[in-house]
Order: C-alpha cells, then structure tokens, then sequence
C-alpha cells in the first residue's frame, strides 16, 4: 500500500508487571492462547483524523459502548503471526510482510479502513520489542501475536462505521493441539460450509470463524480434533478446516490443495510450504479434490500423506478422517515423511537454524 504516513508509538510502562519468577512458571507450559503480555498496542482511527494516537500501553480491559457498531453488525478483521527466538538470542518475524497484506485486503473486504502495511508491521515491531522476556524457551515456543481491528463507532444503522480500533495483544504459545498429537483426526461436516462464492471466505474475519463454531462442536461431539469443510456449491470438494489450509501428498511424491478463489483463506504457511515444496522440484497441484476421491485414495495407497497447516498450528498430521458414511486412516496414521521434512525446514527458516533463500525472516533484536 502506497501510504508513506510514519507514527510515533507513544510507550506507557505497565506500572505491575508480571514478575519474573511468575512469567517463568507460566513460559515452562504456557498452551495455546491462554496467558498475556504485559503490554498492548494501540492506534485509533476516524475519517476527520486518519489513523492516530499510536501507544504502546500496559494491557487490560478495553470500554465500550452497548452501541458499538461491532457489537451490531460485525466490522472485525484479525491477524495471526509469531515471533521467534533463535538460538544466538535474536528475535524474528516471519514474513510478517504478507500478514500486513492480508489485513489490509481483509479491511478493504469488509468496508473498513485500511491500515498502512508499515504501521501494521511497526506495531508488531514496537511490542515485540517490549514484551520480548514472553518468548518461551521451550521445544517449539513462540510468541504468538493477534492484531485486531473493530468497528468502534457508536451508532445503530447498517453502514460502514467512521472509526475503528487497531489493536495487537501477545501470548506465549506452546503447542497448539492438546497434549502435542503426532496427528488429528478429521470430521466432515455434512450440514454446515464454511464459506461460499462471494462471500468473506478469503477475509480473517471473526463472523468465518463464528459460522464454524457449529461444526466444530459437532466434530469434538464425535471425538475428533477439527472438522473439515466441503464446498458450497455442490458439498463435495474438500476446502479447508474450521480454521487451517489442508494438503494431500500422492505416492508419486506430488502435493495437491483446494485452489483459492475466494471461499478459502490463503494461508501464508500454506505459500510459503507450496514454495519450499516447489524449489525441491515438487509438483504441485493447486486444484478441486473431492472427499470421495479422499476416501478412494487413501484406501487404494495413492494418497500417502495429508496434513494441515496455519500460523498457529504450524504443520499438523492428519492421521484419520470421519464422517456420515466416512472413516478412513492416512497412510500409517501418524506424521508421514514428506509432511516432517516440510515442518523441519519451515520451523529451521522460521527459527534461524537453516538457510533462508526467499528472506522471508525479518531479525527485530
């Protein structure tokens, strides 16, 4: 986005912070999305000022009126990245570029102000910076970072609103599945899609996540970890799952995933491994896949491998798939060799331990 604008991040220190003896405790096991930073960032905006009052600010509650427009009608983009320690110390963003993109692209998406790529990025820098003791030392931690942005107008009345509210809050993460499964069992969802031509399924926007609530429950209810989506249109092709991109690898070693065309997120994990894939020579087929074809493939061995991805999951086997008249296993069940190669080089890049040819990692400290 061609926006020059460049703002100033006024820092207030929180006056308590966590001590360090009790965020040590807390970075031993934190999970996933449960425990907070210190700090916060904020921006406002309105169409009198443009984005403004840029602050770094000790987290807490934020106050809103009953008729804040998002309470109403639902204007609510967000974002997932991580920061990363390496093993001399440093911190780094992983191609936190493309997670500033799709934020604005989601806000044109929903009539909300875009923000500029640099002042998405300098609020990830500027926190990152401050709260940076987060970064758990454990196998696989992270720091996981959520920006956010809401209608924050108080008004009743179905319009794009005139102000909204940028935020990042951060949170150390371990593992994103529970008790760090070598593989997830799948549920497909035969009532309920996800997304469908024309609508926000590119967009991260809350309302996706919401629809999928459902199915969700549905899928826990039948002992599984996620559930898996099928199209719209015609309830065949497999798409993606409640909240990741999902990949099939064939036994003449090719990778096929969902095409994006508007109903599926387009994953900056699910790029960057279609890229890392495609430099080893892998071929990859970004093309429909249906879920009897799934079925018929990892029955008759065709289909080796299949696993799914995303920026809080990382890469993640998917061992079983179940279903109204579907269950079937994937290969052995457990991680295959291709989907731990891939995780092992992505992590490495993303982590300071292997090369990165595409500079995708940006190194804060």
């Amino acid at each position: 986005m061609n926006d020059t604008t460049i703002l100033d991040f006024e820092f207030e220190a929180h006056t308590n912070p966590v001590s360090d003896a009790d965020r040590a405790a807390v970075l031993e096991n934190p999970g996933f999305g449960k425990v907070f930073t210190d700090h916060m960032a904020v921006i406002k905006y309105s169409t009198e000022k443009g984005w403004h009052d840029a602050k770094i600010l000790p987290r807490g509650p934020i106050q809103v009126d009953p008729a804040t427009a998002v309470l109403h009608y639902a204007q609510e983009i967000f974002e997932g990245l991580k920061a990363y320690r390496t093993p001399d110390g440093s911190v780094t963003l992983f191609r936190a570029d493309e997670n500033a993109r799709r934020f604005r692209e989601s806000a044109e998406r929903m009539a909300m102000a875009p923000l500029p790529d640099e002042m998405f990025l300098n609020s990830i820098r500027e926190l990152v910076k401050i709260d940076q003791k987060w970064i758990p030392e454990i196998e696989g931690g992270s720091l996981y970072l959520r920006p956010f942005m809401f209608a924050s107008e108080v008004f009743l009345g179905v319009k794009p609103a005139s102000e909204y509210l940028y935020m990042v809050i951060a949170s150390p993460a371990g593992a994103y599945f529970k008790g760090g499964a070598p593989s997830v069992t799948l549920w497909v969802s035969e009532h309920y899609t996800r997304a469908a031509p024309g609508g926000t399924g590119a967009a991260k926007c809350g309302g996706n996540y919401a629809a999928s609530l459902v199915a969700q429950k549905e899928a826990i209810g039948e002992g599984c970890d996620q559930v898996v989506f099928l199209d719209a249109v015609e309830n065949r092709y497999v798409e993606e799952l409640g909240g990741m991109n999902v990949m099939f690898v064939m036994d003449d070693g090719s990778i096929i995933t969902p095409p994006l065309g508007g109903t599926i997120l387009p994953g900056i994990t699910r790029d960057s491994l279609l890229t890392l894939a495609r430099d080893q020579g892998i071929t990859v087929r970004e093309e429909r896949y249906s879920i009897d074809q799934w079925k018929a493939d990892a029955q008759s061995g065709k289909l080796r491998e299949a696993f799914a991805c995303g920026t809080a999951a990382v890469l993640t086997p998917i061992g079983k798939v179940r279903g109204r008249g579907y269950e079937f296993m994937i290969g052995n069940g457990g991680p295959g060799i291709l989907t731990e190669k891939l995780r092992a080089e992505l992590g490495g890049i993303q982590r300071g331990t292997a090369q990165d040819p595409h500079g995708w990692v940006e190194r804060l400290i």
